[in-house]
């Protein structure tokens, strides 16, 4: 998969793709059928698989003081839209400049004469243009008049109920990733390198791999298990392993982070970039009385995890 973050200066064979627009926060069952219909409009036109994004997400710069709501980085998005099978994902910048275009200007401007677009895919709740002026339909009349095509996606629903990131946020807010998974339609990943931590769980034979979650939404924080997707360097592959994610309140810590003990590895993966996916919430955050409690609660931790992925 190709990644561009500009509208300008595309090279032709950048251009021309079918492409499926949204923020695509968690990319879930209903982005997903989105990008089916750009999928199927791509294989009619012979055109590239196509995603139009924005980074940051629009919220960010709406509401800059909002708490961490985002199911997923950057990084973590486009390795998923890759794993779909997209082409070409235009990851533009989203700023003031761009949110004064009107409809009309935006149509033109970006994405007939910048990407060059041959079809465009739209969910019905999509808005577009300066003040949210323009809609789904309003697109439609502008593709007629820049020469390129629009298909409006359903929205899709589980049990009658509307698939949305806000539902999603929510089931992992109370500790439910499998809830989550089902109208992901993949497992809830936290992607990003691996960084320095304070190194306790070298002394406790639980070494664990450091992420940040700044800027992500927080699940509830306690103990998963989990599988793990090591996506570079000497140790590429795929393990199991166990995770913590909260504050560490034995430790007096406060900045959130996910910890994770892989099951049968050695090896250094600092900087190395993974992709965590959760699967089973074991318990919550606690606070031991000494660390020999603690190496025993992870122990039986760990074992649990184990069946559960066994």
């Amino acid at each position: 998969m190709r990644i561009f973050r500009s509208h300008t200066g595309l090279k032709p064979d950048a251009r021309g793709a079918a492409a499926a627009i949204g923020n695509f926060d968690g990319v879930h069952l209903g982005h997903q059928a989105v990008l089916d219909h750009a999928r199927a409009a791509a294989d009619d036109l012979n055109a590239p698989l196509g995603v139009v994004t924005f980074e940051p997400h629009p919220r960010e710069l709406f509401q800059p003081d909002a708490a961490p709501f985002r199911l997923m980085n950057a990084e973590a998005k486009a390795h998923r839209l890759e794993r779909l099978g997209v082409d070409h994902l235009y990851e533009l910048p989203f700023t003031t400049d761009l949110t004064a275009l009107s409809p009309d200007a935006f149509a033109q401007d970006i994405l007939a004469g910048g990407l060059g677009l041959s079809h465009v895919v739209v969910g019905q709740d999509f808005h577009f243009g300066a003040k949210r002026a323009g809609d789904a339909e309003t697109l439609q009349l502008l593709g007629e008049k820049f020469g390129f095509g629009v298909t409006i996606a359903t929205l899709v629903q589980d049990s009658g109920t509307e698939i949305s990131s806000t539902r999603i946020r929510k089931a992992l807010s109370d500790g439910d990733p499998r809830s989550a998974a089902a109208m992901l339609g993949h497992l809830h990943r936290i992607d990003g390198p691996v960084i320095h931590g304070e190194k306790r769980g070298r002394t406790l034979n639980y070494p664990t791999a450091n992420m940040d979650l700044t800027g992500l939404h927080l699940p509830r924080f306690g103990v998963y298990a989990v599988t793990v997707d090591i996506l570079d360097g000497p140790h590429k592959g795929q393990v199991k392993g166990v995770a913590s994610l909260g504050v560490r309140p034995m430790f007096g810590e406060n900045v959130p982070n996910l910890e994770t003990f892989l099951f049968d590895f050695s090896g250094d993966l600092y900087g190395a970039h993974l992709s965590v996916g959760l699967v089973e919430f074991l318990r919550g955050e606690e606070n031991f009385d000494s660390l020999d409690a603690l190496i025993q609660q992870m122990d039986a931790d760990s074992a649990q995890a184990r069946k559960i992925l066994a």
